[in-house]
């Protein structure tokens, strides 16, 4: 039988990667694909020598095409490209953009705000993650109604890869997944951030526009994790508008903005800006005052990404995981839309106007 172009690179996209999970063709790993008679020769490029995945993925790309030819002579050749890599290489290749959301302090709706805004962003058409690194109070599984799932776990090359969550258009991730509810979360720093690295390095995240990391308040382990684990494209700060809140944002805003960090503030969302009943959708009651997300644009010389009023059904959907994002009757819809709308703008204009983030190297 005479061997067929197109067929050997449909078997090589049963061939995974094994960082991604995407298949060899699709994750562009094989380079200088010829066929002459009965032998087969490509390159495998890899990004990092690592024997033992050179070995699994030589015997896999052999395997899968001598199953449709068994007369093949298959030759890969591993090709290490590890000297034109940037230092700052990302271990998520296929994800593009990586946001996290921070405030300063809890109880602002942070984690509302993520849930609606990767929503949002599905529902504008884009390829969106989620995860909840707020590692002590996991609540995105119940905002999005998946609460007591368990993720699947597949072996890739003698590795353990834990499969997200799909949700709402979403591929999610949580610690709120692998604990009971009611289970206590007690983990001390260098744990929390093993919990984050293997939620970024060890799932089969696929190819994404966005990944929203919705972090805990403050300024602490899981923040620092994440800046010397991935390059983060930009921080969306969350506040509420009293004078307190916005006190505590400018410290978490101000460490993404250290020179040695240097993660753009992508803008700023005030949640609870007033509160307005249902049934009369244009009284306006400030509960919380008024002017701090405007307050901490100015001292982030960021732009206000939107004000998200305090709406009884926004916590219902929160509590019955059905997100008002995607509910286009909600009087939030167009909110929440608009504010998704910025985000892509911003990001549009950080990406054309700024340099890569680099990945962080901090000094113990």
């Amino acid at each position: 039988m005479q061997i067929d172009n197109n067929t050997v690179v449909q078997q090589l996209r049963t061939v995974k990667d094994p960082n991604s999970g995407r298949d060899l063709i699709s994750a562009r790993m094989v380079e200088d694909l010829r066929i002459e008679g009965d032998n087969v020769f490509f390159s495998i490029v890899l990004k990092h020598n690592d024997q033992n995945i050179k070995s699994s993925l030589n015997f896999a790309c052999i395997s899968a095409i001598t199953e449709i030819y068994p007369q093949a002579n298959v030759h890969p050749h591993i090709k290490i490209k590890s000297d034109n890599i940037p230092e700052n290489d990302s271990i998520l290749p296929q994800v593009k953009n990586i946001i996290a959301v921070a405030s300063g302090k809890g109880g602002v709706g942070k984690s509302t705000i993520s849930v609606n805004l990767a929503v949002a962003l599905a529902g504008l058409g884009y390829k969106t993650g989620l995860v909840d690194a707020d590692l002590y109070g996991p609540s995105i599984p119940t905002m999005l109604g998946v609460q007591g799932q368990r993720p699947k776990v597949e072996m890739l090359y003698g590795k353990h890869k834990i499969v997200p969550i799909e949700a709402h258009g979403l591929s999610v991730m949580s610690i709120g997944f692998i604990v009971e509810p009611e289970q206590a979360v007690v983990l001390r720093g260098p744990r929390l951030a093993g919990l984050l690295r293997q939620f970024l390095q060890d799932c089969l995240w696929p190819e994404l526009d966005f990944l929203i990391i919705d972090l805990p308040p403050g300024t602490g382990d899981v923040q620092l994790t994440l800046v010397q684990t991935v390059p983060v494209t930009g921080a969306v700060m969350v506040t509420t508008p009293q004078e307190v809140a916005v006190s505590d944002a400018v410290k978490a805003m101000n460490m993404f903005l250290l020179p040695n960090v240097n993660v753009p503030i992508l803008g700023v969302v005030e949640n609870m800006s007033w509160f307005t009943p249902e049934e009369l959708p244009d009284n306006k009651y400030y509960l919380f005052g008024q002017g701090g997300g405007v307050k901490l644009a100015s001292m982030g010389d960021t732009r206000v990404l939107g004000q998200v009023p305090l709406v009884q059904s926004v916590r219902e959907g929160g509590d019955t995981g059905a997100p008002v994002a995607e509910d286009e009757h909600h009087i939030l819809f167009p909110v929440f839309r608009q504010m998704a709308e910025q985000v892509v703008e911003a990001i549009e204009y950080r990406n054309t106007h700024y340099n890569p983030t680099r990945i962080v190297q901090m000094q113990e």
